[in-house]
């Protein structure tokens, strides 16, 4: 017997973007009946669809079975809700208020994107200054994370007469949780991973070299040593291309309920 949690997870994967999909023909045969009430098949082809444009899934018999029986026990249920006058409650007119707005909107910005949809010259041109941004290299650093700027002199001072320590000064005096177990170092990144001052501070060193002046950021004050460079190795246009497409669409649609919003007359 499935669980009332696993039965609103199943109804959530199917119907998200649809919550009660009105049938415009309910003279289409049923794909079954729940106490003489058709299911229609308009209904059922409906959420297939969904699933198979908006979810990326493929037509299956499992998936088909699936929708099948999640649209029985929704007729079920929704049976029994109207027995017991549920849908005359405010609360669930508001939320079929709340629904039909949801599914409005999203109807409308998916209609905009279809109809405006991203060109390869734009995505080149967004790679291409994505690329722009991340530069060429990626690097190997360490860091040390303290409060104020004297603490990370002494620390300066006392690397420049013991080189071979950061590991364990980082380890005792580093803020940062993330490295300070493991003597300061940090995953390899390119620069633009780092706020401006610390990404600053990485490209003007030397491979083995530390910065001789603390570096201040958001964070606080870091001593940065480069253990390695090397050239950054990016993927190809075509295997970003799924992402910059999305990217390019959110910006549309972004600029589209910004463009909305100040040709709307809003009074609060």
């Amino acid at each position: 017997m499935p669980s009332l949690k696993s039965f609103l997870a199943a109804s959530g994967l199917l119907f998200a973007s649809v919550c009660h999909a009105q049938d415009s023909s309910v003279l289409t045969k049923p794909v079954a009946t729940v106490n003489g009430v058709g299911i229609p098949e308009s209904r059922f082809e409906f959420v297939l669809k969904q699933n198979m444009s908006q979810r990326g899934m493929s037509d299956s018999p499992e998936l088909r079975s699936n929708i099948k029986e999640t649209l029985i026990n929704q007729e079920i249920i929704s049976q029994a809700a109207s027995k017991k006058g549920l849908e005359n409650t405010a609360d669930f007119k508001i939320m079929m208020d709340l629904s039909k707005r949801q599914n409005l909107v999203n109807a409308y910005l998916h209609q905009y994107v279809s109809t405006h949809p991203a060109t390869d010259a734009e995505m080149h041109q967004e790679f291409d200054k994505i690329k722009a941004h991340m530069g060429s290299k990626e690097y190997k650093v360490r860091h040390i994370l303290v409060k104020t700027e004297d603490e990370a002199k002494k620390l300066i001072s006392e690397l420049k007469k013991h080189p071979g320590n950061f590991a364990k000064l980082a380890a005792e005096n580093s803020l940062d949780p993330g490295s300070k177990a493991t003597g300061g170092e940090l995953d390899w990144a390119p620069a633009s991973n780092f706020v401006k001052p610390f990404a600053d501070a990485v490209t003007h060193l030397k491979k083995g070299q530390m910065t001789s002046e603390p570096v201040q950021t958001p964070f606080g004050w870091h001593v940065i040593k480069l253990d390695d460079e090397k050239a950054l190795k990016l993927p190809s246009f075509e295997q970003v291309k799924p992402q910059l497409e999305q990217r390019i669409e959110q910006e549309r649609v972004q600029k589209l309920i910004a463009d909305l919003r100040a040709a709307a007359k809003v009074e609060e």
